[in-house]
């Protein structure tokens, strides 16, 4: 799974979380468990918005510290990272896609938004399409 580095800076009553890879915005929890759930939430916006304007998204980067703690995102957001990734990578555009799908240009896009469940299925077919393996690992828990 896809997961970034958020920096937890204690700051008066309240803990403020950063993305340094992302490099904008912000979010805070009163409590170190509360931080790292508006931090989940800050990393799906943030990564979903980066998506939306078409941008390249960050590649993660490990930083050492006590203050820094890995934030992973959900299993179908990574994937949907990923395939944008290798959209971009391959200089298919969007409405190719489509059509190598044969789906509607709406679909298409649907297939990058993060807060929308999409079939696996779907998702296998469009990395295909731009010759590429969706393979999913499963590990033991720590």
């Amino acid at each position: 799974m896809v997961q970034y580095q958020a920096e937890f800076k204690p700051e008066g009553d309240v803990i403020v979380v950063t993305f340094p890879d992302v490099g904008y915005g912000a979010t805070q929890g009163a409590t170190e468990t509360e931080a790292l759930e508006m931090a989940e939430d800050f990393l799906v916006m943030a990564m979903s918005d980066l998506i939306k304007q078409g941008k390249d998204i960050p590649k993660a980067t490990t930083r050492r510290g006590r203050k820094y703690r890995w934030i992973k995102l959900p299993a179908l957001a990574s994937v949907k990272m990923e395939l944008h990734r290798e959209l971009k990578d391959s200089g298919v555009r969007k409405a190719e896609l489509a059509r190598r799908l044969r789906i509607s240009r709406g679909n298409v896009d649907r297939l990058f938004d993060l807060h929308r469940s999409t079939r696996l299925e779907l998702l296998e077919a469009a990395f295909a399409v731009l010759g590429r393996r969706l393979s999913i690992g499963v590990e033991k828990a720590a």
